[in-house]
């Protein structure tokens, strides 16, 4: 990644993509929160690139970088073409979903039911690779179904590999793809850390990243000690603030992590020049909500960003409300700035 060619191991630390959630706004706060954490957008369709609005699907912040698309589908070329589409957009890295469990992404034949085509993954990232010179990575799971035993989840990682691919993204879940909604597989299905611990050991050559059930720094460093990256999801999400010791801790850096202050002073000029474009305050306040979880105010401060992005016509007096409910007179002068 160019953009971030000074840190070594690109993907140590990454905030994974999450449907509905890390939106182009969530990842303006992530942001300001970690300067490396590598951020990745929802998943977007082939179908919904080809054929939809391609500035609505890929626009995002120049801040932002290293970011990286996520693409669901199954056809090679549509693949490839929308990863030189991603490619031109100036995204560091395009990768395949192969973990999402849900009825509508099985009904297109993408998603999780794509490990039982090894093949075909393999043929999607040769042509995606064809296409584009920046990273084209795999996230997926450790089986799906009934692949309990390792053997099928190590012979996937391999076909996959033989057509290219050398970083896979793997949530330590397997996935039912029938009985099971998307939130019960997030949870149900038991977390296999001996699987991705395995694969990393037998395929040293591979860069391997672990997903799934990990809460904060100290579990992400402990993972650290067996494999390549470590990928964030809901934790990051719903407790944002904990990226704040991403740069220091993960990634080694003297930065002293901003105050949560500091975070709101800058996420206001975010809030302030969309408000001024027509979006909603309400796209802009849900990645705030989790803010001050577990601190004193927190509440409160949810509640009045919660209710007051309700008004169609509200703006900064419901964001500057809720930031004078959590901060000091004092910190709360220095936090409003003039935009």
């Amino acid at each position: 990644m160019s953009r971030n060619s000074s840190i070594s191991g690109q993907w140590r630390f990454s905030v994974a993509p999450m449907m509905d959630w890390t939106d182009r706004h969530c990842r303006a706060l992530h942001r300001i929160l970690s300067r490396h954490a590598l951020l990745y957008t929802e998943m977007v369709t082939t179908g919904a690139l080809l054929h939809g609005d391609v500035e609505r699907h890929l626009a995002y912040g120049e801040t932002e970088h290293p970011v990286a698309l996520q693409l669901g589908g199954s056809d090679p070329q549509a693949l490839a073409e929308c990863a030189r589409m991603a490619e031109d957009w100036g995204y560091d890295e395009v990768n395949l979903n192969v973990g999402c469990p849900s009825d509508r992404v099985q009904n297109g034949r993408f998603g999780a039911c794509l490990m039982a085509e090894p093949k075909l993954v393999g043929d999607c990232v040769a042509a995606m690779q064809a296409a584009v010179a920046i990273p084209v990575t795999v996230k997926t799971r450790v089986g799906i179904d009934r692949q309990d035993a390792y053997e099928p989840f190590e012979a996937f990682i391999d076909t996959v590999a033989e057509a290219g691919c050398r970083v896979f993204i793997v949530h330590a879940r397997k996935a039912w793809l029938d009985g099971l909604s998307p939130k019960e597989n997030r949870d149900i299905p038991p977390l296999r850390y001996d699987f991705v611990y395995r694969i990393k050991r037998e395929r040293p050559e591979l860069t391997i990243a672990i997903n799934g059930g990990i809460q904060t720094i100290d579990d992400s460093l402990d993972h650290l000690q067996q494999v390549d990256g470590v990928m964030l999801g809901r934790a990051a999400y719903q407790r944002p603030y904990l990226l704040s010791a991403v740069d220091s801790r993960i990634f080694g850096g003297d930065a002293t992590p901003k105050s949560r202050a500091q975070v709101l002073a800058e996420y206001r000029l975010h809030v302030a020049a969309e408000r001024q474009a027509g979006t909603p305050l309400g796209r802009l306040i849900r990645p705030l909500l989790g803010l001050y979880h577990g601190q004193p105010g927190g509440r409160v401060f949810r509640r009045l960003l919660s209710e007051g992005a309700h008004d169609r016509a509200a703006g900064l007096e419901v964001f500057d409300a809720a930031v004078e409910a959590v901060q000091p007179r004092g910190a709360r002068a220095s936090s409003n700035v003039a935009v």
